[in-house]
């Protein structure tokens, strides 16, 4: 026997040894000459129904224990967690009944007929109802205990996304994903019960990296956002070791961070092939809700926060992390005007389960122009990011705009942004100093630090309260 399961062994010998004593100590000259007055049955009959009442009691309790120790993976095993109590309490009526009917038929007599079958009857629709109900509720979990392997489902993926590839033959331009939208969506059709020690609650919404879930650590009853993606959509065996290995060292980079304006990541892992990332639960509202007007910020306050911002990419790049997808949707304010940066080292990850060479990272309006050029990039790509997110949040507009894709990346790489007096005449030659230093092409010319560009925001700020 597993030893995982040597709790099982002093519950079933239990229930053995009170089934075979029953009927020994029944047999006993003594016994059958002693009766119980007040439930009007005989000594036998008595110690009979006792042993199998106490059998099934024990049974029950077998049943409990076991909900406990059957691992909670969101799987079959989470399937039979939540059935087995219900399916043996149902089971215990049934056997309660026979025993009464068998040997306590007085006690039936003297609690009145009618009134025994009503209880019976109640306890059999009630079990039978919480029996369904689990079924019902848990089904998710039987569907995943039954669903396709990893292996599987990439081979599925990818059929998928060769016949869509078929069809597009003719296309002028390859789609910019390396896996189709069918094949995703096969993929992804369910949501997981469990993902580690996390109970997933609902589905929050879609990030860079997968779908974004509520979860739970049941341990300390915190509750976390889960990031997931999946590791599988790779060609090879080996290609998926690699894309896991990257995965997990930059979520390992990333999670040391310790900073009160960064989002902590506390763990993560992997499950069935989806990567997953379990970090702190922020209630705020992201930046870009004030990026356009009428909705623009105090321009003392767009300085204190792009500053905060600004403090915390310093931290991150003294540490070897750089965002590389920093924008106004990635910067949350807390309720209680607390900044947030979040999703660091999410734009890599995402790219890490990619199939085509010289992805690019981030998003294309804020990159950095050694971004866009597929170079090698430091903390100053991050600055030049932030540069685009002060512009913005300052002006309602972006500093680099066109009309297709091709032509903005190309103004970030070669045109210079326009001036901020232009588009608000109302702001201090120091802050267009500032916006211009940010978001200069070339990087000697760009701040080395991001401390620099908080000093000198918290500089111009001080000059205007004065």
């Amino acid at each position: 026997m597993s030893k995982s399961w040597t709790w099982i062994a002093p519950y079933t010998f239990a229930i053995l040894a009170v089934l075979l004593a029953g009927p020994l100590l029944s047999s006993l000259v003594l016994v059958q000459s002693v009766s119980v007055p007040y439930l009007q049955l005989s000594g036998p009959h008595a110690i009979r129904l006792g042993a199998n009442l106490l059998a099934l009691a024990i049974l029950w309790v077998l049943a409990f224990t076991a909900s406990q120790h059957i691992p909670d993976n969101g799987r079959g095993s989470n399937f039979l967690r939540n059935l087995v109590l219900p399916f043996t309490t149902l089971v215990i009526i049934l056997f309660a009944n026979k025993a009464f009917r068998t040997v306590g038929l007085p006690l039936i007599e003297q609690m009145g007929p009618s009134r025994f079958a009503l209880g019976y009857a109640i306890g059999l629709v009630g079990s039978g109802l919480w029996l369904t109900a689990a079924w019902v509720f848990n089904r998710s979990s039987l569907r995943e205990a039954f669903a396709p392997s990893s292996q599987t489902r990439r081979q599925r993926a990818r059929a998928l996304s060769e016949d869509e590839d078929t069809g597009q033959e003719e296309e002028t331009e390859a789609p910019s994903e390396p896996t189709s939208t069918a094949a995703t969506l096969a993929i992804n059709s369910y949501t997981p019960g469990m993902l580690g020690r996390y109970r997933v609650l609902k589905e929050l919404g879609r990030g860079a990296m997968g779908l974004v879930y509520l979860g739970k650590d049941p341990t300390i009853q915190r509750f976390v956002a889960i990031k997931t993606m999946r590791l599988d959509q790779v060609d090879s065996d080996d290609k998926l070791q690699d894309v896991k290995a990257r995965f997990f060292r930059e979520a390992e980079s990333t999670g040391r961070l310790s900073h009160p304006n960064i989002v902590t990541i506390y763990d993560a892992g992997e499950e069935n092939d989806l990567g997953y990332i379990a970090m702190e639960l922020i209630e705020g509202t992201p930046l870009k809700q004030w990026a356009r007007k009428p909705n623009l910020m105090p321009v003392s306050e767009v300085l204190l926060t792009v500053a905060t911002v600004a403090d915390a990419l310093d931290y991150a790049h003294q540490q070897g992390v750089v965002h590389r997808d920093i924008k106004p949707a990635n910067i949350m304010l807390t309720k209680d005007r607390v900044v947030k940066v979040m999703d660091f080292g999410i734009a890599k990850m995402a790219s890490s389960s990619k199939t085509q060479t010289n992805i690019v990272m981030g998003t294309p309006t804020y990159m950095s122009p050694e971004q866009i050029a597929g170079k090698k990039v430091d903390g100053r790509s991050d600055i030049f990011s932030l540069g685009v997110v002060l512009f913005e949040l300052l002006t309602g507009q972006l500093p680099f705009t066109a009309d297709n894709l091709s032509a903005v990346l190309f103004s970030i790489a070669h045109h210079p942004h326009p001036a901020i007096q232009t588009l608000r005449p109302d702001l201090p030659l120091m802050v267009q100093e500032i916006v211009d230093r940010a978001l200069q092409k070339e990087l000697p010319h760009r701040y080395r630090r991001a401390e620099e560009f908080a000093s000198e925001l918290r500089a111009c700020l001080q000059s205007l309260a004065a």
